[in-house]
């Protein structure tokens, strides 16, 4: 149950931040970005960045010379044992869900992981939630449903192979990738 309402809650903020209006210029970073990527493209957990303009030579489906297809190489990362996306994944989530509205035709899988604590069963479940609240939140934002799968890896796509918490934090995420 306290599960449910704070995932309602978690729901509710992201609705009453919806109400507010949005900036014309969405290739800017928001204040929250971080460059401590590593150089290879990775993103440190808690770190959430604008997405990239498509070059001319890009092959999206994007609808017209003006649309943006949002970076697939970002994460939403979680806490141990949660699947509710934090405050500050928002402005990321909010450009894929820009995008879906954009170009009805483009299809995203989101796909949920989790850190190799736990049993696979749990982790798989975990991971769909994680997942699931994602494509909760896009929709929320307008993304048809039919644009989004949620899937889960469970444990089984670890970014890091480490086993400490630096590695189970950087693996405790849900990616988007194009299908």
């Amino acid at each position: 149950m306290k599960r449910i309402s704070f995932a309602v809650l978690a729901i509710l903020a992201g609705l009453y931040g919806c109400a507010t209006t949005e900036s014309t210029d969405s290739t800017t970073p928001d204040a929250t970005s971080s460059s401590t990527g590593s150089q290879s493209g990775g993103v440190t957990p808690g770190t959430a960045r604008a997405p990239a303009q498509m070059g001319k030579g890009s092959t999206g489906t994007g609808a017209g010379s003006g649309s943006q297809r949002p970076d697939l190489k970002r994460s939403v990362f979680y806490e141990f044992d949660k699947y509710d996306v934090k405050p500050e994944y928002r402005t990321l989530v909010e450009s894929h869900a820009r995008w879906l509205k954009a170009n009805p035709t483009a299809r995203l899988t989101i796909e949920g992981n989790a850190d190799e604590q736990g049993s696979r069963e749990y982790n798989l479940a975990l991971g769909q939630r994680r997942a699931e609240s994602v494509t909760k939140m896009l929709t929320l934002m307008g993304a048809k449903p039919e644009q989004i799968e949620a899937i889960s890896y469970g444990e089984e796509r670890p970014r890091s192979s480490a086993h400490d918490e630096k590695a189970f934090a950087e693996n405790r995420r849900s990616d988007f990738a194009s299908r």
